[in-house]
């Protein structure tokens, strides 16, 4: 049985949440997402990046997240980042809890997510770039409905080491019969 899953726009409050699922994660599990440890922030970096991002109007932030929660208690986090209001935005996807992995709940809470990123954020198109080798959310992104673009090489964000990942998408026309299906 599904549990109840819901989210919201992150809040102070979950602040300390996102710092203990990098800072506490075991290094093999962060690898395998294609994170470097070495550029990891700290605890007090992360909260001063967060809090910042929280200060400012929606359509001026660089970063945008949802905390994801199973029966009212926070599970995970999606954000956007290389945001370029009113027209793209690159997803990333973090169950916390291992237990809810490989179960569907991921895909689901993706589909929650994409109003607040398409509707938020007036997006066109939303990207995700996850390490080619992590086949979470690979699985996730084509089960939602988004569309595999290409594979290529690069360092897709401030924590990764240079990797292969996979580019998808998922346009405005694709969200809204997408949303309609619901």
């Amino acid at each position: 049985m599904m549990p109840h899953l819901s989210l919201r726009e992150l809040e102070t409050k979950d602040i300390p949440l996102l710092a203990d699922y990098w800072l506490n994660a075991e290094p093999d599990f962060l690898i395998g997402m294609g994170v470097d440890l070495a550029k990891l922030p700290n605890r007090e970096e992360w909260a001063a990046m967060l809090t910042q991002q929280l200060s400012l109007p929606v359509n001026e932030r660089k970063s945008y997240a949802l905390i994801w929660e199973e029966d009212n208690t926070p599970v995970g986090h999606s954000n956007v980042n290389k945001i370029v209001f009113g027209d793209s935005a690159y997803m990333h996807l973090h169950l916390w809890q291992p237990a809810l992995r490989q179960r569907g709940v991921g895909t689901e809470l993706v589909k929650k997510s994409l109003p607040f990123y398409f509707e938020k954020l007036q997006l066109k198109t939303l990207y995700c770039e996850p390490y080619a080798h992590n086949p979470a959310p690979n699985k996730t992104l084509a089960k939602t409905g988004f569309e595999f673009v290409k594979r290529h090489t690069t360092i897709p964000g401030t924590i990764n080491f240079e990797q292969e990942v996979n580019l998808w998408q998922l346009t405005h026309a694709q969200y809204e019969k997408l949303i309609t299906e619901l």
